[in-house]
This record gives structure tokens, C-alpha cells and sequence, in this order.
């Protein structure tokens, strides 16, 4: 594979965009696991799909058309988060149907042949183009930039909403703005892992650095580190074994987390039956 890294360029558009999407992610799948925002994190994701269909309905970039419906899906859900004091698993799971049943409806209207859509439900890095990377590229220094600009608001939003209030951050500002990079982050990684397992390298990778810290500084690098390593195994996996890259990525990223997670329960049962009195 490395010789033919060297010779083809979809192979390095490839590399270039899950080190970029793993950049992304590994910043803000912590900000989601600390603030366990993964329902409404999914719910965004999902809508993401009437965004391609309107792309292709449109006949404009299907990313952009991504951007646009997840960043107003963002607002949508932040919106709902502030204003009702209920449960917001059933607004969420709405959006969640809207926008998958909006890009089939999109898609239908499509004059002429269907397109193929598994690349963005189930991922394909090997068909970022350079037209892709571009815009990767911007989001993701968008995501960072955000992140870097206001990283000890958001850290005071993070683990004390309420104190962060009272000492005049405004915390509905970096609520919005939160779900707003969780949609760009969204958009960056739809062609890498797909809409349907988008999930798996938001939340996995942080859920496991966090094992190791509780630094948000280090678990935003581990976290960063581990989907880097997740994204290129993957792709090498995908690659050797001519299978779909999203399903490798995927795969891979859970086994690991069931490894893990095994080998944490053992650890404790250990330690427990290691304790005084037992």
C-alpha cells in the first residue's frame, strides 16, 4: 500500500482527510462525551442526509448541502435544549427522521438516474476529491480556530454551566456555537466513516482517552491520536481486503472499544477483590 500511496492521488487525498477528520473529531467527540451531547450529537448527524439529497436535488456540491441542513438542525436542537425543560430524546429523534426523510424525498424529486448514496450513508475515503479536501481543510481550521479562541469559556461551560453564568460567560452563545462546530465536525467526516456510523468515531476514541485522563487539553490530543490510528488502520484494513472503508473504520474502532472495556471490567473486578476486608 505505501508504494501506492506515492503513485495514486486518491490515496493521499485519502490520508490527508482522516488525519484532518481526526483532528476534528478528537476535539469535539470530547467536548460531546463530557458534556454527553451523543443523542443530539446522532440527531444532527442524521439530518445530514436531507442536506445530500437537496445538494443533488439543487445540482450543487451534496456537501454543502449537508452543511447547510446539519448547521440549521444545530440551531434547531439548541434551540430546544434551552427552551423546554422536558425531555428532548423526542424532538431530537423527529429531526433525527425528518432529515433522512427528507433526502430520500430529495433524492426521488433528482431528475435522472439515482445516485449511488452508500458513500455518504456508510463512508468512502477513497473518493474524497480534491474539491472534498478543500473544503475539509476550511472546516476543520474553522473547528480548531473556535475551539483554540475560546477553549476556557467553553471548558467553564463544560463542568459548570451554572457557575460560568454567574461569572458572566455567556453561555447560551457557546451552547450555539458548540452545536454548530458539532455540524461542521459532522460534515467533515461524513465521506470518511458515512452518516450511519458517524457515531462510532465521535464517541469511541474519546470514550476510551478518557480512560487514561480527565485533562481536557490531553483527552482532546489522545482522543485525537486514537482516531488518527483508527482512520489510517482502517483505511489500510479496507484497502487490503477491498472492503467499504466506513464498515473498516467502524469495525475496528469497536472492537478496540470492546477490548478495552474488557480489560478495564477485568482490572476492577481485581482490584476489588484485591481490597482490604475482601
Amino acid at each position: 500500500m505505501f508504494k501506492s500511496i506515492m503513485e495514486y492521488q486518491f490515496l493521499q487525498n485519502a490520508i490527508i482527510s482522516a488525519i484532518l477528520a481526526s483532528i476534528a473529531c478528537g476535539i469535539i467527540g470530547s467536548i460531546i462525551i463530557e458534556k454527553r451531547l451523543v443523542m443530539m450529537s446522532g440527531g444532527i448527524a442524521h439530518t445530514a442526509f436531507g442536506g445530500i439529497g437537496l445538494g443533488y436535488f439543487l445540482g450543487i456540491e451534496p456537501i454543502i448541502g449537508a452543511l447547510f441542513i446539519t448547521v440549521c438542525a444545530a440551531m434547531g436542537i439548541a434551540t430546544i435544549k434551552r427552551k423546554t425543560q422536558t425531555s428532548t430524546d423526542i424532538p431530537i429523534g423527529i429531526f433525527w427522521a425528518a432529515g433522512m426523510s427528507l433526502g430520500i424525498i430529495f433524492i426521488a424529486l433528482t431528475p435522472g438516474y439515482p445516485p449511488d448514496m452508500n458513500t455518504y450513508l456508510f463512508g468512502d475515503i477513497l473518493t474524497v476529491s480534491r474539491n472534498n479536501l478543500y473544503i475539509i481543510m476550511l472546516l476543520d481550521a474553522v473547528v480548531v480556530f473556535a475551539v483554540a479562541a475560546l477553549f476556557h469559556p467553553l471548558k467553564g461551560y463544560l463542568f459548570d454551566e451554572e457557575f460560568s453564568t454567574v461569572i458572566g460567560i455567556k453561555t447560551t452563545f457557546i451552547e450555539y456555537l458548540l452545536f454548530i462546530l458539532i455540524a461542521l465536525t459532522i460534515v467533515v467526516i461524513i465521506h470518511v466513516i458515512g452518516i450511519i456510523l458517524i457515531m462510532a468515531l465521535l464517541t469511541a476514541p474519546p470514550a476510551i482517552a478518557k480512560l487514561f485522563t480527565h485533562d481536557l487539553k490531553k483527552l482532546m490530543l489522545y482522543s485525537t491520536l486514537l482516531n488518527i490510528f483508527f482512520t489510517l488502520v482502517g483505511l489500510w484494513i479496507s484497502y487490503t481486503l477491498n472492503i467499504p472503508s466506513g464498515a473498516a473504520i467502524a469495525l475496528f474502532i469497536s472492537l478496540v472499544y470492546a477490548i478495552v472495556s474488557i480489560i478495564k471490567n477485568l482490572m476492577q473486578r481485581k482490584i476489588l477483590h484485591n481490597a482490604p476486608g475482601k
